[in-house]
């Protein structure tokens, strides 16, 4: 859903204020993707900019460089030049609500997810939502903007049923994640001798009805991936923990990209083409701190995040078919 002023033929508002051409640039992109499937529509990406990389925008206030420190939004300056830096080698975008949670971070946050839309690049919002009633449905307008979401399954199916009621959008299930503490519950042996993150997945695919379902599966275990991969094969993964927390790449590209076949699946991508995400955040975006925190050269600073974000996509492609 696109907001703010109705752009005028002549680059301003009905008012006569200037629109940023970028917005102008979002209202015909979020026009031509109205009737789209968030998994189209990524692999559309993919195949442009030849890479899975997700690039996760977590503007961390005690990392930012001093440049965006006396902006109106420091977050959403930063992010600007971040988005800028990485652009072409992103397939998505995938900013962590927890950094935005107060009143200037909405606003930095829609200003990054339409920004980042006016580059073509589709934005999954990683909020790990999961609710009951009213709850949920507030919670599922964030798909207003964003293009995809991760959801917490604890609560099961009624609680994201309004995530995955939008059919153009994409809706990633927690299924197996990289922090130690995961293990307290998600290892936890089942009766049938399985753990609980293969039923997790096996659940989600009985969501998966209008072909907008993935998982969240960290990359720290390639066992578990492949395990995993294995009970549902079907299903994009979003795969954090390649970069600082150290995943294994091989593995990520492995078992994380799901190959989508029209023919059985007629609203996801074409058959052959690996679909899937493969994320990193401070890795990529905190990458510049080596250029200087507080120096002269800011555009060094951001520089060094594109070429880490490049870096990403080419050690990815060697494992891509």
């Amino acid at each position: 859903m696109v907001t703010g002023p109705v752009a005028a033929t002549d680059n301003t508002t009905k008012t006569g204020a200037r629109w940023p051409i970028w917005k102008e640039t979002l209202v015909s992109v979020a026009l031509a993707c109205t009737s789209m499937h968030f998994f189209d529509r990524l692999g559309e990406r993919i195949a442009a900019v030849d890479s899975v990389v997700s690039v996760g925008l977590d503007p961390d206030p005690d990392r930012l460089p001093d440049c965006v420190a006396d902006a109106d939004l420091p977050r959403w300056a930063f992010n600007r030049r971040i988005i800028d830096a990485t652009h072409e080698y992103a397939a998505c975008y995938k900013p962590n609500a927890a950094f935005y949670e107060d009143a200037d971070g909405w606003r930095a946050l829609e200003e990054t997810i339409a920004y980042a839309h006016g580059k073509d690049v589709p934005v999954l919002l990683d909020a790990k939502r999961g609710d009951i009633g009213n709850t949920a449905r507030q919670y599922a307008t964030a798909l207003d903007r964003a293009d995809a979401i991760t959801v917490n399954p604890y609560m099961g199916g009624d609680s994201l049923a309004p995530f995955l009621q939008r059919e153009d959008k994409g809706v990633f299930v927690l299924c197996r994640t990289s922090n130690p503490g995961g293990a307290d519950l998600q290892d936890l042996k089942l009766a049938d001798g399985g753990p609980l993150y293969e039923r997790v997945a096996q659940i989600a695919d009985t969501w998966d009805e209008r072909g907008n379902v993935g998982l969240v599966v960290g990359a720290t275990n390639p066992d578990e991936l492949a395990e995993i991969r294995e009970v549902v094969p079907d299903l994009p993964f979003l795969v954090p923990g390649v970069g600082a927390q150290g995943g294994d790449a091989e593995a990520a590209v492995e078992h994380g990209l799901a190959e989508l076949d029209r023919d059985s699946s007629p609203d996801r991508t074409p058959s052959g083409l690996g679909v899937g995400l493969v994320n990193s955040s401070r890795g990529i975006i905190f990458a510049g701190e080596d250029a200087g925190r507080g120096e002269p050269d800011e555009d060094g600073y951001f520089r060094a995040s594109g070429q880490a974000a490049k870096r990403l996509r080419d050690r990815l492609n060697q494992y891509r078919d």
